[in-house]
């Protein structure tokens, strides 16, 4: 998915669209952790077990994706993993916990 500017990086005219456009971009990229921490909670029904909500091989690949993903895209890989690594390691205590209550009610 290409994202969609208002005005192209080489188009800007100074800082305040450069801040416009990077304020937007950050506006979006919460919104869509936002949704992705909400297929997180709902991975939560599916799981049976502690192991099966920390994952730890697809914890392990996801990461190797990222990583992947970031050398494609020109970033710094370590520094996505760090990102996603932090991300998701706080999206699984979160999911643990919805997880651990559910199988409370049950």
């Amino acid at each position: 998915m290409k994202y969609q500017n208002n005005v192209e990086p080489e188009n800007c005219t100074g800082m305040e669209d450069i801040r416009a456009e990077i304020d937007k971009m950050d506006r979006d990229i919460i919104a869509i952790l936002g949704k992705r921490f909400e297929y997180v909670k709902s991975a939560a029904k599916f799981k049976t077990s502690e192991t099966s909500v920390r994952a730890p091989e697809r914890f392990k690949s996801m990461l190797e994706q990222r990583r992947t993903w970031a050398s494609a895209a020109g970033l710094s890989p370590d520094a996505i993993e760090k990102m996603y690594r932090d991300l998701v390691n706080h999206f699984i205590k979160e999911e643990m916990t919805k997880w651990e209550s559910e199988t409370a009610n049950v």
